[in-house]
């Protein structure tokens, strides 16, 4: 089985093919381009050098969320567009639960964190002590705050990995170098695995928050109205 894995959440993108569990090639990229001028050559590049087309193609997986809105809606359209072109089945694969399968078993607590702005992060906790991580909570929208005083909490090593790292330097956790804090289409591919799938038109994205400008639109209609 053939699983074609894209990681679209975030700045950085990237594609991954996983054959029968073994993960055959992998691309990425973290130069700033948008995901609609990204991860469809990324894939084609990537499959051309392996000798696969799209049509090799058993499974298409994307991160669905949480993350980058934009990222998002380009990564499942795109694999939306492949699936039904194709008919094939598709997958949606937390953004956060895909950074669990990313590092090897340790008897630590991994914290998937992505910066969502406005002082809070998108965050979900893993207990990775074997090659199956589990879950210890939902994916959820957290200040950083509030994030920090629970896993000053947690008696275990703490590992950070995901995009919003970098908000925890120095607050006394394991910090990983800045490449293994980075989501990849690997660990999208291997949670894709045994993940439910879906045809093309039932697949939507998990954003966990309201965009920004609906947010503001909200916070102006309880403004005039407060007058």
């Amino acid at each position: 089985m053939n699983i074609l894995a894209f990681e679209c959440s975030a700045k950085a993108a990237s594609t991954a093919l996983l054959s029968d569990g073994k993960l055959i090639a992998e691309s990425f990229q973290n130069c700033g381009f948008t995901h609609s001028r990204t991860l469809l050559p990324l894939a084609e590049s990537m499959l051309l050098g392996v000798g696969k087309t799209f049509e090799d193609i058993d499974i298409f997986a994307t991160s669905s969320g949480p993350g980058s809105f934009t990222g998002l809606r380009i990564g499942i359209s795109l694999i939306k567009g492949l699936a039904y072109a194709l008919d094939k089945p598709c997958v949606g694969i937390s953004s956060l639960k895909a950074m669990a399968y990313l590092l090897p078993p340790s008897d630590s607590v991994l914290c998937a964190v992505m910066d969502a702005r406005a002082g809070q992060v998108y965050n979900a906790l893993f207990d990775i002590s074997s090659y199956e991580p589990k879950r210890l909570c939902e994916d959820r929208a957290i200040t950083i705050e509030n994030l920090t005083e629970e896993l000053h909490a947690i008696k275990r090593k703490v590992i950070i990995i995901g995009d919003g790292a970098y908000l925890f330097d120095g607050k006394g956790f394991n910090d990983l170098p800045e490449y293994f804090r980075i989501q990849k289409a690997s660990g999208v591919a291997f949670c894709a695995m045994e993940s439910e799938r879906y045809s093309p038109f039932q697949l939507t994205p998990a954003y966990h928050r309201l965009p920004q400008a609906e947010r503001e639109r909200i916070a102006k209609l309880k403004n005039t109205q407060g007058v």
